[in-house]
Parts: structure tokens; C-alpha cells; sequence
């Protein structure tokens, strides 16, 4: 069965924990595209994916997610592999790392743990580190018990943490119910703070009346190193690896035709967000309630671009930014050699611009087609407005970017950029372009 499967390493080092991965499949391919998934979480975190069990039932095992037979498979696979860690395909319940505690000798993880153990890795900002903390305590709360018998197992045995008790979790286990409420609820207020300067942030980012593009989809999917193409910069870090950017970067980029924009690079999207991420990070995802455009970007390589479009799709109706005006960018272009698989992807979303970020293909039709659904683009003036005209000020500062204003004998002198139909109301005062 795990022949299967891309990225297993059997002769992994001690270096790494070895990890045995477990899923269950009701759908047909959906299963094998899931787990796929999981080895680039493990690896991503720093295990090594080593063996792929796979159960085919309708729903997980209510005590032990998969049904005792598949357990004995597992506990062989454990031994034979020297595995320290098993990681499910989903999400457990309190009952079920109980259970699952008792049965294995090693590390019990879920693919949320797992998720937020790589967003433990990759915080840098402050708002980001306490995100992380809060989602990764309101997931441990009501399976404490579980994983603080888990925790005093590998304490006995001298370790020292790895992959999924990074962060506070690790020095949060132990405590009981009481402290653990009590800090989240200073998390949270800590983060509405934060939350109430970066509105005060935005709302001088909006003064520039600069448009917004956010850059949406996949994780992995390429959307920093196309953000790095079209600013023409290698400002934003850019690694073949799950959640790589986690923290929103913001860039101005040039679009062509006299245009400007302020482009925000988001966390990636996953099939399954875990609730509790969605919650915690909402702060981050805003920039794309926020945006006048959404620039979703697919990697067009990946078998299963179709599945990861339905996810990012499903995350954007969670925030209710679905309605946001949308360009599709079919990334990594260059990669898909295949002429039959070209052919399905156009014929899939055909509305999708084919893009590479590393070789510069398509990002002229990109930005053109963004530049249809801006706002208007707004135009250098020179003023000379007559004191009986002050009204006139209000236009630009309306509908543009009122740039600066000396008061003259006779007018008031003005800089100022406008949109089109703003000029065509002030032509009879334009002095020159500037």
C-alpha cells in the first residue's frame, strides 16, 4: 500500500523522529490525496514519513479512529519501522488519544497538532506567535488528559519534545484546566489590541487610496514567489515547503498603464482547516475580507489542483470574502510538460491565466486582467483653483490623493492624483501634469 505513496523515507536518520502515518478512505483517490498531503505536513514539521496504513470504512473508529485489526497492523508497522511517532489523518477526540495513549509506546498526533506544530515553526511576528498559542491551547484544552499522559511518558524516557509539542504546548501540558482558561483569555485580549493598531494601520495603508490585491489559495501553491515576480524583488521569503509564509506581507507593486497597488501575501489555505486555526487566525485572513481583488493562485502541477481550488473556494465562503472579485493564476505552468493535462486545466477554468513565477511566463495577462477589476487608475495633476472653488477640494480628496496645496495670491495651488472622471470635472483648472 505505502509503494504508493511520494516522499516516504525509509532509511531516515536518527536525526529526525520516524513517523507512521494513519488515515482512513471513504472516497475513492480522496484518501491517497489526503495522505499525500500528510507526508508534506510531516516532512514540512521535521519527521520523517517513514511507513502509510490506510483503512477503507465510512467514518473513523469512535475509540480508536481505526478498527482494532488495522491497530495490531499499525502496532506492528510502529515496531518494525522504530517509529516514535503516529500520526492520523484527522482529528481525535479526547476519548480516542486516550485509547490510542494506552495502546502505542510513542508519540499519538493528529494531522491538527501537526498543522499547528508547523505554524509554531514559522510565527515571526507577535500577533502571529500569539495566534499560534491560542489556537494551539483552546485544541489542547479539552484533550488534556490524553496528551499529559503522553507528555509524562516521553518526559520518563528523557525527551525532549520534537514535532507536535512545540511552542506553549509544551510548557502548557501539565497545568490544569483553570491556568490553561485563564491564558487563553489573556491571549485573546492581547490579540484584539493588536488586532485594533493593525485596523489603525489599514486604515493608513487605505489613505494612500491604493487598491488592495491579496494573493489567496493553496499552501505551497507558489503565491510568495509569484508576489516576488510581479514586485521584481526577493523580498518575501519564498521555500518549496507547507506554510512557509505565515505572517501577511504587504507590497506595492507597479501593474502597468499608470496603476498602482498594494499586494498582501496570506497564509496558505489546507483542505480541512482546523476550525480552531480559522478562528485563531482571522486577524491575518482580514487582508482578504479587505481586498478589491483576489488574486487566487493554483499550482497547476499539483494532481489534485482541482481538490485544492474546492479548499481554498471553501475557506473564502468561511471568511465571506467569496464575493470579492477574483483572477485564478494556474502557477508553476512551466512544470505541467503534459499536453493532455494542459488541456484539462484549461478546460476546467478556463477564466485562469497560465503562470510561471520563475520564468516570468504570464505575468503581463495577469496584471492586465487585474487591472480590469481596479478602481479606476488615478492620474498626476497640477491645480490652480480660484478661492471661490474651494469646493473643488473635496474631489480629490473623494476619489484620489489630495498630494499637497499652497495657498497663492489669487488660487490655491494644488498637487493632487485623480481618477478620469475626477479630471474631466476639473479640466478647466489643470495647469500641467506632475
Amino acid at each position: 500500500m505505502s509503494e504508493i505513496y511520494v516522499g516516504l523515507e525509509r532509511e531516515a536518520g536518527a536525526q529526525r523522529e520516524r513517523a507512521v502515518l494513519v488515515g482512513i478512505s471513504h472516497v475513492r483517490g480522496e484518501g491517497r490525496r489526503s495522505m499525500q498531503e500528510l507526508i508534506g505536513l510531516a516532512k514540512a514539521a521535521g519527521a520523517a514519513p517513514v511507513d502509510v496504513l490506510v483503512q477503507n470504512r465510512k467514518r473513523p473508529d469512535l475509540q480508536r479512529f481505526v478498527g482494532k485489526g488495522k491497530i495490531e497492523e499499525l502496532k506492528a508497522a510502529v515496531a518494525s519501522n522504530a517509529a516514535q511517532i503516529v500520526l492520523f489523518d484527522g482529528e481525535l477526540t479526547a476519548a480516542q488519544i486516550r485509547n490510542l495513549v494506552d495502546v502505542f509506546d510513542c508519540k499519538v498526533l493528529d494531522r491538527t497538532e501537526l498543522i499547528l506544530d508547523i505554524f509554531a515553526q514559522h510565527a515571526r511576528t507577535r500577533i502571529g506567535k500569539l495566534q499560534v498559542e491560542l489556537a494551539q491551547l483552546s485544541y489542547t484544552l479539552p484533550r488534556l488528559a490524553g496528551r499529559g499522559k503522553m507528555m509524562d511518558r516521553i518526559t520518563a524516557r528523557g525527551g525532549s519534545g520534537g514535532v507536535g509539542v512545540r511552542g506553549p504546548g509544551e510548557t502548557k501540558l501539565e497545568t490544569d484546566r483553570r491556568r490553561l482558561r485563564k491564558r487563553i483569555s489573556t491571549l485573546r485580549k492581547k490579540i484584539d489590541e493588536l488586532v485594533e493598531h493593525r485596523g489603525v494601520a489599514r486604515e493608513k495603508r487605505k489613505e494612500s487610496n491604493l487598491p488592495l490585491v491579496s494573493l489567496v489559495g493553496y499552501t505551497n501553491a507558489g503565491k510568495s514567489a509569484l508576489l516576488n515576480a510581479l514586485c521584481g524583488s526577493e523580498e518575501v521569503r519564498a521555500n518549496d515547503r507547507l506554510f512557509e509564509t505565515l505572517d501577511t506581507t504587504v507590497r506595492q507593486v507597479e501593474l502597468g498603464d499608470n496603476m498602482r497597488a498594494l499586494m498582501a501575501d496570506t497564509v496558505g489555505f489546507i483542505h480541512n482547516l482546523p476550525d480552531d486555526l480559522l478562528e485563531a487566525f482571522r486577524a491575518t485572513l482580514e487582508e482578504a475580507l479587505e481586498a478589491d481583488v483576489l488574486l487566487q493562485v493554483i499550482d497547476a502541477s499539483d494532481p489534485w489542483a482541482k481538490t485544492e481550488n474546492t479548499a481554498t473556494l471553501q475557506v473564502l465562503r468561511d471568511l465571506g470574502a467569496d464575493d470579492t472579485p477574483m483572477v485564478i493564476a494556474l502557477n508553476k505552468w512551466d512544470l505541467v510538460t503534459d499536453l493532455g493535462r494542459r488541456a484539462e486545466l484549461a478546460a476546467d477554468l478556463p477564466e485562469a491565466v497560465p503562470t510561471s513565477a520563475t520564468e516570468g511566463d504570464g505575468l503581463d495577462e495577469l496584471t492586465a486582467r487585474i487591472r480590469t477589476l481596479l478602481p479606476l487608475a488615478l492620474l498626476p495633476v497640477k491645480l490652480h483653483i480660484p478661492y471661490d472653488k474651494l469646493q473643488l477640494l473635496e474631489l480629490p480628496r473623494r476619489t484620489g490623493r489630495l498630494l499637497e496645496t499652497k495657498y497663492e495670491g489669487e488660487y490655491v495651488e494644488v498637487r493632487a492624483e485623480v481618477d478620469e472622471p475626477t479630471l474631466a470635472r476639473l479640466r478647466d483648472y489643470v495647469v500641467a501634469g506632475c
